[in-house]
């Protein structure tokens, strides 16, 4: 697995080049001494007092008694210790806790997590997320391609441009090509296991060639390719189809020894995200009473994890950290420190908590070479602790000062942290998409979609463009619903590239589009702070109607603060138009020159 692992070139740079150190009152040079801190620098060496030195983000240095060279910014560290930044290999940047880009980062800095792999962003998105996350304060983001199966996990929520589907050998190559165009750093989530906690019907799995397929043609690009992976049937599946990283923790049953022998002699990490399943967080309370059914499930799936997990150190499979951070009760930042503190309540030693959360982590990501270790030449991604965490894991809480390519970021002299707001607004012009262009892409540049309901059950939709009577090309979008209340389709237009920054509106009035079809349609301008919704008719005829943003009505949520009763026009990302049917039927629409007027 280490010479494999070795090979993967994971493009992850956001912070490369010369930074300030920011730390105290700098003088003349960019170097910067951590002096006689206690070292666990996750390479197996005992932990021992050095001074670390630091020039342009990389350690130059590492021993006892080094000669700080003049004009470098001094850190004492007596009675601290200094480790390697932490990895979370399974994060979504999304809603969640915190929800929004700059307070996550704001999160992770404070834990001394710097590096991190996110697997929410649809890959439209990687371009404009890579931007946002150079001009904040921010850990190294790797964004993950994710691929699925029809109706599998990720696959009943998602749009296909988000979710690749797969389910066959070609259907995998397919998919990773689809994905590899955006430079992901990995592929991941690969939802391959459709167990639903014995809580829920199970979705969809993704068969045995397929995976191995997908982890071939990932490999071939030196990508490592991370699954959600819950059952132990489906782990001794994804080590036989040499897995980079096996997440979720093997819960519902005992894990047998040929399971152990086919997840090791595939080279496979896992990394059991036992944060996400702690039956009880900290500072919850657990829902169900000790009584009750779901609650005695619950706690018999919490002992497969941690038994199972136990097993796999002790077998000598190499552990990773991933937390599922974002999901409910699973905050980031938080979330991997308590990580680390769950591996050693599952029987792991201190020092092989934190090896998981940077050095393994870091070996699989094809990474190491770079950063995950104190040593010479590495990237000086690093965090000061007020304790011992090797003897007691508890203290890795206890975050002093953490930095990132040699930078500090988060502790004193730490500059202020990311404030909560969006991308700068992009002004975009007015001819969103006459479906003129050769490569299918709306005039803006973007990647019209589809929407249809989430669920098990969704709603089949498609969109093709189709040459129009009159002459010009115009959209068709196709939709079978599905059988629940109220199923809806819907296509989207992102105003900019992956809905991210928001569009700047207030130079126009509202929207026109022609349109026929089979009924009344809502039209929705979708938002940061929600969304604003208006009703149109459609007819057999094509017909002109007009929109203005003046007759629009806010829904959904908002971020915190905004103001819900009033149009401002600079915060939305995308217009989506949207057929709620009856279940069973089928609708459609065509729709040409979708414009701002």
């Amino acid at each position: 697995m280490l010479a494999r692992a070795s090979r993967y070139a994971v493009v992850s740079g956001l912070f490369a080049g010369a930074l300030a150190f920011a730390a105290g009152k700098p003088t003349a040079g960019t170097g910067v001494a951590i002096v006689d801190a206690t070292v666990f620098d996750a390479t197996g060496a005992a932990p021992a007092v050095e001074t670390v030195l630091i020039e342009n983000g990389r350690i130059t240095a590492v021993g006892a008694h080094l000669r700080i060279p003049a004009g470098y910014t001094v850190v004492e560290a007596k009675g601290e210790a200094l480790l390697p930044g932490f990895f979370d290999l399974h994060t979504h940047w999304t809603a969640g806790e915190p929800g929004t880009t700059p307070l996550i980062a704001n999160a992770d800095l404070a834990a001394g997590v710097t590096t991190v792999a996110d697997f929410n962003a649809s890959p439209e998105s990687f371009e404009a997320r890579r931007a946002w996350l150079a001009s904040i304060n921010a850990p190294h983001v790797n964004l993950c391609g994710r691929l699925s199966t029809p109706g599998g996990h990720g696959a009943d929520w998602a749009d296909t441009a988000t979710t690749k589907w797969v389910v066959t050998p070609a259907g995998a190559k397919a998919g990773i090509d689809a994905i590899f165009p955006y430079e992901p750093n990995c592929f991941g989530e690969v939802m391959t296991d459709g167990w639903r906690y014995g809580t829920a019907p199970d979705n969809t799995s993704m068969n045995e060639d397929a995976l191995a397929a997908l982890v071939a043609e990932a490999h071939t690009r030196h990508l490592p390719v991370l699954t959600h992976t819950v059952t132990v049937t489906k782990g001794k599946e994804a080590g036989e189809a040499h897995v980079d990283v096996i997440d979720h923790a093997l819960q519902d049953r005992d894990i047998d020894d040929a399971t152990i022998a086919a997840i090791k002699q595939g080279g496979s990490f896992f990394a059991p995200t036992l944060a996400v399943y702690e039956p009880t967080k900290p500072g919850h309370h657990s829902t169900f009473p000790p009584t009750d059914p779901r609650y005695q499930q619950s706690m018999r799936k919490w002992e497969f994890a941690q038994h199972n997990t136990k097993r796999l150190y002790d077998a000598g499979v190499p552990i990773a950290l991933g937390t599922d951070a974002g999901m409910p009760g699973t905050p980031h930042g938080k979330a991997t420190l308590r990580e680390m503190e769950l591996l050693v309540q599952a029987g792991l030693p201190a020092d092989a908590a934190l090896i998981a959360g940077t050095a393994n982590s870091a070996r699989v990501m094809g990474e190491l070479e770079d950063r995950g270790t104190i040593e010479v030449g590495k990237r000086a991604d690093l965090v000061l602790i007020k304790g011992t965490p090797w003897e007691h894991i508890e203290d890795v809480e206890k975050t002093d000062r953490v930095f990132v390519d040699g930078r500090v970021l988060a502790g004193p002299g730490a500059p202020p942290a990311n404030l909560d707001v969006p991308m700068p607004t992009v002004k975009v012009a007015a001819l969103i998409d006459d479906f003129e262009r050769a490569d299918g892409r709306s005039n803006l540049n973007t990647l019209v979609v589809t929407n249809p309901d989430g669920g098990l059950d969704r709603s089949t939709e498609m969109i093709q463009v189709l040459p129009r009577e009159s002459g010009g090309h115009a959209l068709l979008m196709t939709a079978s619903m599905s059988a629940k209340e109220k199923p809806t389709a819907s296509v989207i237009f992102p105003l900019t590239r992956g809905s991210i920054a928001p569009a700047d509106l207030r130079g126009y009035h509202g929207v026109r589009l022609e349109l026929r079809g089979d009924g009344p349609y809502e039209l929705r301008a979708n938002g940061i702070n929600g969304a604003w919704a208006a009703g149109i008719d459609g007819a057999g005829s094509w017909k002109t109607v007009e929109i203005p943003f003046s007759s629009l009505h806010h829904i959904g949520r908002a971020r915190e603060g905004a103001t819900l009763t009033t149009w401002t026009g600079d915060d939305i990302t995308e217009i989506e138009l949207i057929a709620e049917r009856p279940a069973g039927t089928k609708t459609w629409l065509e729709l040409d020159n979708v414009t701002l007027y």
